[in-house]
């Protein structure tokens, strides 16, 4: 009896077998996706989270209730109405992986082909309800008259919807205002239709326009021997990043890269300007180094002490070139030096070796337009010798270049309350920082004597030189801010608040509390890496945060402000529309006061790797201490 049992709940249990992950569902040429392995740990984490916790927290319910009743009266509502079924019907019954994937679907980048798009959500034991679902769906449709069509793929029944291609594309610019549809060029351009597919496998939800990955997707599932991203080398390497990943995205750069690049031949005799022709893509992207990417993948964790994400660019030693080559920066101390004040709510530096970085751009620049190259370069050679025949630009300036880039913000909240930037500072390390900063008096001279104003002073022994550019600094009244710079300590800094430029002045008193001594801040460093790799970054969120509530109170216009706000950017970013759409979407008014909020936010720090086979961005947002359990 008992062995009987056992067979029945074996075979009960084998007619859900589980779902194979994305990496080995989708199509071995899939361009990229995204996905959450397990929606349903994905959904616990994200309610742990200092995000979640502060998204659910009630002093933020009525702003939060207001922007999803007209997010869903605005966006989302046309496009349900468009495709005739609701989002909530289906993603509330996922249970397993949750994925978006993008495949070439004949995109050759020369025709009107697109690529295809793959939605895939494992609904695990809501499997009955899916079918229950899908079910209603079909018979809604066929009593409202939709175009639709059943059709078999591999044995697997689904529902074909046939859908008009500009009515849909309105409907999704309003969720994505960046996916803006273009006007058809004549009338029959108006009737494209859009064919999606929409069926379940087992637990799994499948919905695309392009059927014959779809049959891809189920030979994977069923365990035939069809190539998948898992077998990729491209994929492959990044793989690791995957595993116990919350969130996980892919981008198979290369083969995009490579089909942008395609672009039909210029007509004969077009008119040439006087640096020449306009560039070929490729010529762009191949100097840019671009070409050279092979692939881009996004790793998201949550764990007690914190949460860690992580950007790393595949991009080999052996193809680095343009860009590349300077953020491949070398492993030196990034730290924050003695005079970085500890109340610097935001603070970066680079060790970059910045005559290579010119001589890199300048080859680049060479490669895109050797006509345009060569009309700066005469320019930049023969500045300053209207006043001294024996200025060298390259010699007194270039050759004074050091390897070190600093820059820091101080405090932004009286800059807030009155409109204004807040206070930052810049400082370019230099072997010579004296000769340096003479020099760039004489490079100004490339500007019209008119265009420019140059001023001098003194401030404790040290010249003070100021500069207004045309079109540059500008403040919150819309008037030009100088810029000033002096040398000091093996620096050049430069700023637009000589307040801040005399502070740093000042720092050699040894009267300033130095930011390395920010509580926590070393132990958080060691979880991107420490702060050795060439790169090292901090922003103290509680003080960007409390600025940009105070800012988003002063001028509700300004919401978008809030998109840099620490933790707030995570959920505001969900929007990815322009700041217009921002501003509609949210009313400022139903923020609670920061102080309701502040235990949510904290500070993050950044670092970067540098290996042989790739560029990776490391970040960390540590756990808020009143947040820890």
């Amino acid at each position: 009896m008992k062995s009987l049992l056992f067979v029945v709940l074996f075979t009960t249990l084998s007619c859900f077998a589980a779902v194979p992950p994305a990496e080995k569902l989708l199509p071995a040429d899939t361009l990229g996706f995204l996905t959450v392995p397990d929606w349903a740990k994905g959904q616990t984490s994200f309610s742990n989270s200092a995000v979640g916790l502060l998204w659910a927290d009630p002093a933020m319910k009525p702003l939060k209730e207001k922007f999803f009743e007209k997010f869903t009266t605005d966006k989302i509502e046309p496009l349900e109405k468009e495709l005739g079924f609701k989002f909530a019907d289906y993603l509330e019954l996922a249970r397993g992986q949750f994925t978006i994937a993008v495949v070439p679907n004949g995109w050759d980048g020369r025709s009107e082909k697109t690529p295809g798009i793959l939605w895939l959500i494992d609904t695990k034991e809501n499997s009955s309800e899916l079918k229950t679902n899908l079910l209603e769906l079909r018979k809604k449709w066929t009593d409202s008259g939709r175009k639709m069509r059943t059709d078999k793929i591999r044995d697997v029944e689904f529902t074909t919807v046939i859908v008009d291609a500009q009515e849909i594309g309105k409907s999704l610019q309003k969720v994505m205002p960046g996916q803006k549809p273009g006007a058809p060029a004549d009338p029959k351009a108006a009737k494209q239709t859009v064919e999606w597919v929409i069926g379940q496998s087992d637990s799994l939800l499948i919905v695309s326009d392009a059927a014959k990955d779809v049959e891809k997707v189920l030979a994977l599932q069923s365990g035939v021997s069809v190539p998948a991203l898992a077998d990729q080398a491209a994929f492959a390497a990044n793989a690791p990043m995957l595993r116990d990943a919350q969130l996980f995205a892919w981008i198979n750069v290369k083969p995009i890269m490579s089909t942008l690049s395609r672009k039909p031949a210029e007509p004969a005799g077009e008119e040439q300007s006087l640096f020449g022709g306009m560039p070929t893509m490729e010529k762009i992207l191949n100097a840019l180094g671009l070409n050279g990417v092979q692939t881009i993948a996004f790793n998201q964790q949550q764990g007690p002490e914190g949460s860690t994400a992580n950007i790393a660019t595949r991009v080999p030693e052996s193809g680095r070139k343009g860009l590349f080559t300077i953020l491949a920066v070398d492993p030196k101390d990034a730290s924050p030096l003695p005079f970085v004040p500890a109340d610097a709510v935001k603070f970066s530096r680079w060790r970059i070796d910045l005559q290579k970085a010119w001589t890199t751009i300048e080859a680049a620049l060479t490669e895109i337009s050797p006509q345009y190259a060569g009309f700066s370069k005469l320019i930049l050679d023969t500045a300053g010798k209207d006043k001294d025949p024996n200025f060298d630009f390259r010699k007194q300036l270039l050759a004074n270049m050091g390897d070190d880039v600093i820059s820091y913000d101080k405090s932004s909240r009286s800059a807030a309350a009155s409109g204004k930037a807040a206070p930052s500072i810049t400082l370019i390390g230099s072997k010579n920082a004296e000769q340096m900063s003479i020099s760039l008096r004489a490079v100004t001279s490339i500007f019209p004597p008119e265009m420019i104003k140059y001023n001098e002073r003194e401030f404790l022994g040290r010249k003070v030189y100021s500069l207004v550019l045309p079109m540059a600094g500008m403040g919150g009244d819309n008037k030009p801010r100088p810029l000033t710079y002096a040398a000091s300590g093996g620096y050049v800094a430069f700023s637009t608040d000589a307040g801040a430029l005399e502070e740093y002045l000042r720092s050699g008193e040894g009267t300033v509390k130095s930011l390395r001594d920010f509580s926590g801040l070393n132990d958080a460093a060691q979880k991107v890496g420490g702060t050795s790799s060439g790169y090292f970054s901090f922003e103290n969120q509680n003080e960007t945060a409390r600025a940009a509530f105070e800012s988003a109170k002063k001028d509700p216009s300004a919401v978008s402000s809030l998109l840099g706000a620490g933790q707030l950017s995570s959920i505001l970013g969900l929007l990815g529309g322009d700041d217009k759409s921002s501003d509609d979407l949210f009313d400022v008014s139903l923020l609670p006061p920061y102080d309701r909020v502040s235990k949510y936010f904290h500070f993050n720090v950044s670092a970067v790797q540098v290996t042989p086979e790739q560029i990776t961005f490391k970040m960390f947002f540590p756990t808020p201490p009143q947040l820890r359990k």
